[in-house]
């Protein structure tokens, strides 16, 4: 697949879009032997590019599974919190192995929430996994203080009202366990509005202490796999 060189040069280098326009024109590029002054350029993975003489890799597509912790944003940058990506930056088998630009989070979990992420380059699959008509589930481990109605699996099924806002879609609600202050419940989505765990266990009479996503699709966050933690997996993991 060819590719403007400008973009490709950004996506394998340390280099922001305007760096990479800023290196061509100083004819600090070369296309198989000879400079290159042109961002347009079209290039393939067949075609040799250097940076100020040392060769650029083609990385491709990748993905990655973070067990995300809580305290982190799950966005490319800020200026006042730690990001996800900036995670991948302080893993050195990671960061070597990246693009240095083009990653992002499929979706978002709330900074205060744990589990399952999904980071990658790759747009159509972060759109199929997000889209409201693929009907992807999404599974959550959350802890509640607080007393659940009786009919609160009922209510989840039929698709409960949040608020004055919006009718969930009908989701299912399993009880791990209860008593008469807390309870532990697993909580399956197929959509992903804002703090909507936390929303649609207020409407059943519990606030939500603790949330953690296990599962997004086919794709389970493994037992054994610490806070923090992350590495690369296959997209066949992900899409079965």
């Amino acid at each position: 697949m060819a590719d403007r060189l400008d973009k490709f040069i950004s996506e394998n280098s340390g280099l922001t879009r305007s760096e990479a326009k800023k290196a061509l024109a100083s004819g600090r590029v070369t296309v198989n032997g000879a400079v290159c002054k042109k961002g347009e350029t079209k290039v393939s993975e067949s075609d040799r590019v250097t940076l100020d003489g040392n060769g650029l890799k083609v990385i491709g597509q990748v993905y990655i599974l973070l067990n995300k912790p809580a305290g982190v944003l799950s966005a490319t940058e800020d200026t006042r919190d730690r990001t996800v990506l900036d995670l991948l930056k302080e893993d050195p088998e990671i960061r070597e192995s990246c693009p240095r630009n083009g990653l992002f989070p499929v979706g978002r979990l709330d900074k205060d929430t744990e589990g399952l992420l999904i980071i990658t380059n790759d747009g159509v699959l972060s759109h199929n996994l997000l889209s409201p008509a693929k009907h992807v589930e999404k599974e959550y481990l959350a802890v509640c203080d607080g007393e659940l109605a009786k009919d609160a699996a009922d209510r989840f099924a039929e698709g409960i009202q949040v608020g004055e806002e919006y009718k969930a879609k009908p989701a299912k609600l399993t009880v791990v366990s209860e008593n008469e202050n807390e309870c532990t419940l697993k909580i399956v989505l197929t959509e992903g509005r804002f703090h909507q765990v936390k929303r649609m266990c207020h409407e059943v009479g519990v606030e939500v202490r603790y949330l953690k996503r296990i599962r997004f699709g086919e794709l389970v966050l493994p037992e054994d796999m610490p806070v923090g933690a992350m590495k690369f997996i296959d997209k066949k993991e992900i899409t079965g």
